[in-house]
């Protein structure tokens, strides 16, 4: 998402709230809204989410006040969501345009995940089983784009971006 937000600095990028510690290099309410399950699970009973959920033992979220300021200015607001997340987003905002980025191949998603060095092998596992999940839902979506190219992939979200702001949103739900 970084090298779309060079290109496109009005796309405003939801930060998401979730209860697992940081990683090396994560910057708290930059990176991720990092809270303890408490705190979380208080801001969900109020309803402070647009969309929540648990999974590797821990919950995310992204709140409205990410989202609703933004979209009253008419910008676009992206979220980085799993497949729940985003059928729920679609139910709050019916007008949301779903783009699943899948990876090349479990195989190469696989080597990512080891080279980025933060996930234990038990997790690694699990992440690549929520992931074949994920990836069966993949139809659901209004638009998948495959992310082998990391300069290409951001080229064909950016052309995706463009086409829904210029013909303004979808006006179907695709997740029946």
């Amino acid at each position: 998402m970084a090298l779309l937000r060079e290109r496109r600095p009005d796309l405003h990028l939801a930060v998401s709230a979730t209860t697992r510690q940081p990683r090396d290099g994560e910057i708290p309410n930059v990176s991720y809204y990092f809270m303890d399950e408490d705190e979380f699970m208080r801001l969900a009973d109020e309803g402070a989410f647009v969309e929540w959920d648990g999974h590797f033992e821990k919950r995310y979220g992204t709140l409205w006040s990410e989202v609703n300021s933004h979209l009253e200015q008419g910008q676009s607001v992206l979220l980085e969501i799993d497949v729940n997340g985003a059928f729920n987003v679609q139910k709050a905002i019916p007008d949301a345009v779903l783009i699943f980025i899948a990876p090349p191949s479990l195989v190469a998603l696989e080597e990512r995940l080891r080279a980025r060095g933060a996930e234990t092998e038990e997790q690694i596992a699990l992440r690549l089983a929520r992931v074949e999940m994920e990836m069966s839902n993949a139809h659901k979506y209004h638009e998948v784009l495959v992310n082998d190219d990391l300069d290409v992939a951001v080229d064909e979200l950016e052309a995706l971006i463009d086409k829904y702001e210029n013909e303004g949103g979808i006006d179907q739900d695709v997740s029946n």
